[in-house]
């Protein structure tokens, strides 16, 4: 009797925390990302991101099937997002190719920053309504790391569009509907 009542409190309390490691998995990902990047593995930085795109998109359909969404949830969300699909992203980009300009290059990369922290922090204050307002930053991170791929396509001022661009539109107040 006693060995089930802990048996059953220990399978509770590891189901109410499974959304919380996966998201936790995200920002581990989204930091190996950055640490990669900083030691110029930028193609497996690429990687990390985009798997963390796949967790971060598991731990929510993890929260809503279990019936496991808290506050918590949500705020670790937003704090591990910003590192992959914010800060990750940003440096992947820089170094792949904005470096080039300095301070510009320098700017576009924190002002995109910046507009992620901002539509984190404007998501999480806001009503669960069905609708996102702007992009959300896990699109926009993956849009931005996908353009690292174009870097031998396109010419250098096209990516300061795109990081002003993508910027932009996670701080707009377009709705788009929730899938």
């Amino acid at each position: 009797m006693f060995l089930s009542n802990v048996l059953d409190q220990t399978i509770k309390k590891f189901k109410s925390q499974t959304a919380n490691v996966l998201t936790l998995a995200n920002l581990f990902l989204g930091g190996f990302s950055i640490l990669f990047i900083l030691k110029g593995e930028l193609n497996l930085s690429l990687l990390l991101i985009f798997i963390a795109a796949l967790v971060d998109r598991l731990d929510g359909m993890v929260a809503r099937r279990l019936q496991i969404e808290s506050e918590l949830g949500k705020q670790l969300d937003s704090m591990s997002d910003i590192i992959s699909f914010g800060v990750a992203p940003a440096l992947l980009i820089y170094q792949g190719i904005l470096f080039e300009y300095g301070v510009p290059g320098s700017f576009f990369t924190i002002f995109y920053i910046g507009c992620g922290a901002f539509r984190l922090a404007r998501f999480n204050i806001s009503e669960n309504n069905g609708y996102f307002t702007g992009l959300p930053i896990t699109a926009a991170g993956c849009l931005a790391t996908l353009t690292f791929l174009a870097i031998p396509f396109f010419p250098a001022p096209f990516f300061l569009f795109i990081m002003f661009l993508v910027s932009f539109l996670m701080v707009s107040p377009f709705k788009l509907k929730k899938i």
